[in-house]
């Protein structure tokens, strides 16, 4: 039977009042499994008024009872971990070990956001003018957005959310219409957390939702990731309204392998960093680089190798190395992609098109999938293909190696495998890419320190958790001080200067 899904203002599951819908599928079967309402622009700013109001009392609560709120939050989410992850697996596809990662990963970030009352501190100068003190705040923007993407259902809401509450602000989630019902229960333990109705709202919907989110005056802030195009056009739409925006878009990720690297460790960690998650995930190392043909040829054996072991399936398979991707759009893109690249000349040694599951035929499948002699001119090196296929781009030396990462389109994540600590220094300083790793595939950072990339990879100038959060989602107020000491100086017509 379909379900039929609401939003959720106020602390209730509100009914769609549209009459427009989007069906939601499960990814393994291709089937229906539930509608979901498109909010009208009128919804949206009806969620505007209940956050605003709801606002007001939440800014002058306490950082530290805020933070309790969370924690109790936290508590919630672990004690029905196995529920969320169920129901994200149905939705999205991932497996179910993968989204019970997915959720953590946002923990982290709301555990880090406990500390709101240390991080919410402002300064103070003792004297800083005869007589005179100067101190600063932090106070919260009021009403902020989130408009997230599919790949992680819950942790980059949770990215957004967190923060936004902890710092005092109210917040709306437009959450991808693809899997709805993770944002929909998180917002159910907040309110079970204790968190004030009309805190943490998720409205449901498409470009009339996003428009209407950017358009109010009343939202002070937006929060974006998805594609590039998208992204940008975002950050123009909220700037052009005044508002302050921090906008993530599309990856090319690259590993560089040294010939000196670990080779078994290398293939191990691109198997996870490829093929984990069909590669549907912004961080996904989609171009390997080895370093000469010599690395190369032993590169490519090695995966070859490894890619016939991996096993595809349903995401409740505990058996299944990866599942579906998300959608039957989804599917037929990166097989277009797969179609593009043997057209374009590079050896397609791993075709992933044409799978087929027993028993869930109707899935949308597509699996692992290797090129090799991939070129910086072919099209499936310059985008994103966002599926489960691996691009071996082979650099003559290390200097190619540095530069390919270094001039792409995008710049959101890199590696390198070396045992040479020289060249991974020389590496990190010198790439142009926001999030480095070093012998580590997927370099995401931990919650307290920020995550975002560079160049066509992001817009605006804080970046996601961390305390780029707290700066994003407040803003400084500084108070100059001076206490009348009976002496009477008389008018002053010079600029007042810290001498």
């Amino acid at each position: 039977m379909t379900r039929e899904l609401t939003h959720y203002v106020g602390g209730a599951h509100v009914t769609g009042a549209s009459g427009r819908f989007s069906d939601v599928y499960n990814p393994s079967t291709g089937t229906v499994q539930s509608r979901l309402p498109l909010a009208s622009a009128q919804e949206v700013r009806d969620a505007i008024t209940v956050a605003e109001a709801a606002q007001v009392e939440w800014e002058a609560t306490n950082p530290q009872r805020r933070a309790r709120i969370l924690n109790k939050f936290v508590d919630l989410v672990y004690e029905n971990m196995d529920e969320l992850a169920a129901l994200l697996t149905s939705e999205h596809g991932k497996t179910f070990a993968d989204s019970k990662g997915d959720i953590q990963r946002g923990l982290e970030v709301v555990e880090f956001c406990a500390a709101a009352p240390h991080l919410l501190k402002g300064e103070f100068s003792d004297s800083a003018g005869t007589g005179i003190d100067i101190h600063s705040m932090r106070q919260p923007l009021g009403v902020v957005a989130g408009i997230t993407p599919f790949n992680f259902p819950a942790m980059i809401p949770l990215w957004k959310a967190g923060p936004a509450i902890a710092a005092g602000n109210a917040f709306i989630l437009k959450p991808s219409e693809r899997d709805p019902s993770v944002p929909l229960r998180l917002a159910e333990l907040f309110t079970e957390a204790g968190l004030p109705d009309g805190i943490f709202n998720v409205v449901n919907g498409d470009k009339e939702a996003v428009d209407a989110l950017l358009e109010d005056p009343r939202v002070k802030a937006v929060g974006f990731v998805g594609s590039t195009p998208i992204a940008q056009s975002i950050y123009a739409t909220a700037a052009a309204h005044g508002k302050r925006a921090q906008c993530f878009g599309g990856a090319k990720n690259h590993m560089v392998i040294m010939p000196d690297a670990d080779l078994e460790m290398v293939a191990d960690a691109l198997m996870g960093a490829g093929y984990g998650s069909a590669g549907e995930r912004c961080m996904a190392i989609s171009v390997a680089i080895p370093v000469g043909d010599e690395t190369a040829d032993a590169l490519v054996a090695k995966l070859t190798e490894r890619i016939a072991q991996l096993k595809v399936g349903d995401g409740m398979d505990e058996n299944a190395d990866f599942g579906p991707v998300v959608a039957q759009i989804a599917k037929e893109r990166i097989e277009n992609y797969i179609q593009t690249g043997v057209e374009e000349g590079a050896s397609l040694l791993v075709d992933g098109r044409g799978l087929s599951v027993p028993g869930h035929e109707g899935g949308y499948w597509v699996g692992p999938t290797l090129f090799d002699h991939v070129t910086d001119d072919m099209r499936i090196y310059k985008e994103e293909i966002f599926g489960p296929v691996l691009c071996v781009v082979r650099a003559k030396d290390y200097e190619e190696a540095l530069r390919l990462p270094s001039e792409h389109e995008f710049g959101n994540g890199v590696s390198i495998f070396t045992r040479d600590g020289d060249t991974a220094q020389n590496f990190s300083s010198r790439v142009q890419v926001g999030m480095v790793g070093v012998n580590v595939p997927i370099p995401v950072p931990i919650a307290y320190y920020t995550f975002g990339g560079w160049k066509a990879s992001g817009f605006g100038d804080l970046n996601q958790h961390g305390a780029d959060a707290f700066r994003f989602y407040t803003k400084t107020k500084t108070v100059t001080t001076r206490w009348p000491s009976g002496i009477r100086e008389g008018a002053s017509f010079i600029m007042p200067a810290g001498s």
